[in-house]
């Protein structure tokens, strides 16, 4: 893989904050919550600058990419920037342009779609991501997210957006200042609304400008062998969705994250029972998985 920086683009650099169980996390999930994380003045900051832009741009917004208390407060925010910094690596490209997605609500809910550009080739070089000023319960109609669907290859919504209700949906019920950063691929919509009044969600992207390195918090003691790579919804109390194949979650998180080490070439997944597929202890008469790469976490 050969990345390069432009001169043009602009970027940022800063220390990562996630670590290994984050990032195994957004593997297998495809997004990441930061709740409550924009302080209120700021979000306050944005919804009058949102009022004030003019009917014809209401969609796209992009001034307020020009205002320092927005670009130093979301955009560059530390836990912000640091989750970004340990999934796209150093210097990563700043968002060139923004996007409002204002609704009156109530609405019907949006058709499933991804967004244009979206790829399914294992890697992880762009993040979309969501930032919600005010409020969004579940009545004001939240985007709804498959989890895990970053890894279901579909070329355009016209492929997916006849599906109704999906079992297993995540509702991305928010509180002011809140942040989702999710992978660029995974499906999703805005959900349904029957309160009322105006939800403004602002949705903006990061890309990657250098290769791939696991150079992000280490977690003490993490094993490849007993990560958890096997896709479980942990965010609702119902069964885990089925629209998964068996296994494949295992290995399509696993692959990512190993991508994401920069040692995918050094990686060779044996099937059956083999390393990724879930570890049980109990069901096991070895100390560890077999065929668990864990060198690639020592160099």
């Amino acid at each position: 893989m050969h990345l390069q920086k432009e001169d043009w683009i602009p970027t940022y650099d800063c220390e990562p904050t996630l670590n290994d169980l984050e990032i195994v996390d957004f593997c297998r999930n495809g997004f990441l919550k930061l709740e409550n994380l924009i302080p209120e003045d700021i979000n306050q900051k944005t919804l009058d600058f949102l009022q004030k832009v003019p009917e014809e741009n209401t969609g796209q917004p992009h001034e307020i990419l020009d205002e320092p208390w927005f670009m130093n407060n979301v955009i560059k925010h530390p836990k912000i920037a640091g989750a970004i910094r340990s999934l796209l690596g150093k210097n990563f490209a700043l968002p060139p342009t923004i996007a409002n997605h204002k609704v009156v609500c109530p609405q019907p809910a949006q058709n499933w779609h991804l967004d244009g550009g979206a790829r399914h080739d294992g890697q992880l070089n762009t993040l979309l991501v969501f930032y919600y000023p005010q409020p969004c319960p579940r009545d004001m109609g939240p985007t709804e997210i498959v989890p895990g669907s970053q890894f279901l290859y579909t070329r355009t919504g016209r492929f997916i957006g006849h599906h109704g209700r999906i079992r297993g949906s995540y509702h991305a019920t928010a509180t002011a200042g809140t942040i989702f950063l999710t992978h660029y691929a995974i499906w999703h919509r805005r959900s349904e609304s029957w309160g009322s009044g105006i939800r403004n969600n602002l949705k903006f992207w990061y890309w990657r400008t250098s290769s791939p390195k696991r150079d992000w918090i280490k977690t003490p003691g993490f094993s490849l062998s007993t990560a958890e790579f096997e896709f479980s919804n942990s965010h609702h109390d119902v069964d885990t969705p089925t629209f998964r194949d068996q296994f494949y979650d295992c290995s399509d998180s696993a692959k990512l994250y190993t991508w994401l080490c920069g040692k995918s070439e050094e990686v060779n997944m044996l099937g059956a029972t083999a390393w990724p597929i879930s570890y049980k202890p109990h069901r096991w008469k070895l100390p560890k998985q077999y065929g668990a790469p864990e060198h690639i976490l020592e160099k």
